[in-house]
């Protein structure tokens, strides 16, 4: 009887691991080819366009050669999105790892 006891326990514990690991986001694989800092825009006009857009900030960052912007929307779903820092275009947005938004033509 123990012996079933304690696969039944390992297994649950795996499962357990399963359910409450979170899902990699992407960002080392986005490029933004935003050339010299000097021509970026400021993090400030970042924040006022992420607003504009109707989320609530979290944090913004620099992730290699992109903006990177964690928020909320305005129906509370968390993402993480990248923009171009010379032009402040948005590139790309995730939700809980899955990609919902890409411009039109980038690569990244």
């Amino acid at each position: 009887m123990k012996k079933i006891s304690r696969k039944y326990t390992a297994a649950a514990a795996v499962i357990a691991t399963m359910m409450l690991a979170q899902p990699a986001y992407a960002d080392g694989d986005i490029k933004c080819d935003s050339g010299p800092t000097k021509d970026w825009k400021s993090i400030k006009k970042l924040k006022k366009k992420a607003w504009m857009e109707g989320w609530e900030l979290l944090k913004t960052q620099v992730e290699g050669d992109c903006y990177e912007v964690y928020a909320r929307t305005d129906s509370g779903q968390a993402i993480e999105a990248f923009f171009h820092p010379v032009t402040l275009k948005k590139l790309v947005v995730f939700r809980r790892g899955t990609e919902i938004y890409r411009a039109p033509g980038f690569k990244g």
